[in-house]
């Protein structure tokens, strides 16, 4: 698997990584020997950045990834999980519950320290508190060195600037925002925070399912102009004997400023796929054509979080 550095940090991160929100149970009911295999399936295929959050299965995923992980040298696995995000109404960035949920995470997880840290889905609450409080708080945490790393996550492009401008953060995550159908992340965001030096980490390369030739979930928030794009992407790509994931995940993994791409899947199948796709070239034509269908709904998303937030 090939790796590319993750800004001034000194990690190298594989271009796909594994992200544990399906071990929660997020999407579907999961079989306990399933998810664990998922885990080895994907430190197996290289894989070997693993991204979870308390709010995965309000806490599931981190105690199911915290079991897979027993036995496995800490240092063959970069590991990141996040806080402030609890439940789906439930936000709490609070110097208190900071200190308080890297520990409960540390435990869960079965670690004396988190390679990276990051504000989940910030845009849900008053941004100027993670920068006057929630950030100076885990930097205090990072100097006792229970965290390496530490950053921020959400959807709406806004965010970047305003926290990056105001302080000093070590790597951030943006999802569902580079995609065949949406370049907002690198168009409006990447090259502003690669001259801040932070590292950029992608999440979603299939979009919420919308990607796949799976139905398309009831709670999916994409326009239904976007949903009939990706419906004629999905059967060009499947009259060309190709599945339209293969080339999504090949496409967000491909650009040289994202140093990672975060991908979850409690299938074990699924997850040998990607690597297997990510060996193989990119159908440039059928790229070309694909981007083509989705140029009319191209970068158009959906409000998350507070609307003074996006």
């Amino acid at each position: 698997m090939q790796t590319r550095p993750l800004g001034k940090t000194g990690l190298e991160l594989p271009i796909l990584s594994f992200g544990a929100s399906s071990l929660g149970q997020e999407f579907r009911s999961v079989q306990l020997d399933e998810a664990l295999q998922s885990v080895k399936v994907a430190l197996d295929c290289g894989l070997n950045f693993i991204d979870t959050s308390p709010f995965y299965g309000r806490g599931m995923s981190e105690v199911m990834l915290g079991i897979a992980l027993r036995g496995i040298p800490r240092d063959s696995y970069t590991l990141c999980t996040k806080l402030g995000r609890y439940d789906l109404g439930h936000f709490d960035f609070s110097a208190k519950r900071v200190a308080e949920s890297v520990d409960v995470s540390l435990h869960r997880l079965g670690t004396d320290h988190l390679d990276i840290i990051l504000c989940h889905d910030i845009e849900f609450v008053p941004m100027q508190q993670i920068v006057d409080v929630t950030i100076p708080a885990l930097r205090k945490i990072q100097q006792s060195g229970k965290v390496r790393f530490i950053g921020f996550s959400g959807y709406p492009q806004k965010i970047f600037r305003f926290i990056c401008d105001q302080i000093d953060v070590d790597c951030v995550l943006s999802y569902n925002q580079y995609t065949l159908q949406n370049t907002r992340f690198v168009d409006e965001s990447v090259p502003y925070l690669k001259s801040k030096g932070v590292g950029v980490m992608n999440a979603g390369p299939f979009s919420a399912r919308l990607l796949t030739n799976a139905p398309l979930p009831a709670w999916l928030k994409e326009p239904e102009a976007v949903k009939n794009a990706a419906r004629q992407a999905a059967a060009l790509c499947a009259k060309n004997g190709v599945d339209i994931a293969k080339l999504a995940v090949q496409f967000s993994c491909a650009h040289p400023d994202i140093a990672t791409t975060v991908a979850g899947s409690a299938n074990p199948n699924n997850i040998r796929n990607w690597a297997q796709w990510l060996s193989e070239p990119i159908d440039e034509q059928l790229l070309s054509d694909v981007l083509a269908i989705f140029a009319p709904v191209k970068n158009l998303g959906h409000v998350e979080g507070l609307p003074e937030n996006n």
